[in-house]
């Protein structure tokens, strides 16, 4: 499946994320890279290894355990990382509900 823009890509991504605990795995790694970056640039640069480990791994944990579906970032390596940053706003910024509900249930094809 193909998408020509992240407008395009979202429903798709939420979708691909629809347990709230699958969400929250995301938020989880999403914040642990920030810090993670953070802290490798201002004190000790050994700590950048653990960006992806943190990000990609906790998410990827969510999709193969939780979700029981398979990770977008392999099938859409640059949209996804958009999309999880901005579901990581949305949830920070206590509007994730709210975008869900706009969202309601689509159906949209299950990709492997």
């Amino acid at each position: 499946m193909s998408f020509r823009s992240m407008e395009e890509f979202w429903p798709f991504y939420m979708n691909q994320h629809s347990k709230p605990a699958t969400r929250r795995w995301h938020f989880a790694g999403t914040l642990a890279s920030i810090l993670c970056l953070i802290y490798s640039v201002c004190f000790n640069w050994w700590f950048l290894f653990l960006v992806p480990l943190f990000g990609y791994g906790l998410a990827w944990y969510s999709h193969f355990f939780v979700e029981g579906n398979f990770p977008a970032s392999f099938d859409h390596p640059f949209l996804s990382p958009l999309c999880d940053l901005k579901m990581f706003g949305l949830m920070l910024t206590g509007q994730m509900d709210r975008e869900i509900k706009r969202l309601g249930k689509r159906p949209i094809l299950q990709v492997f």
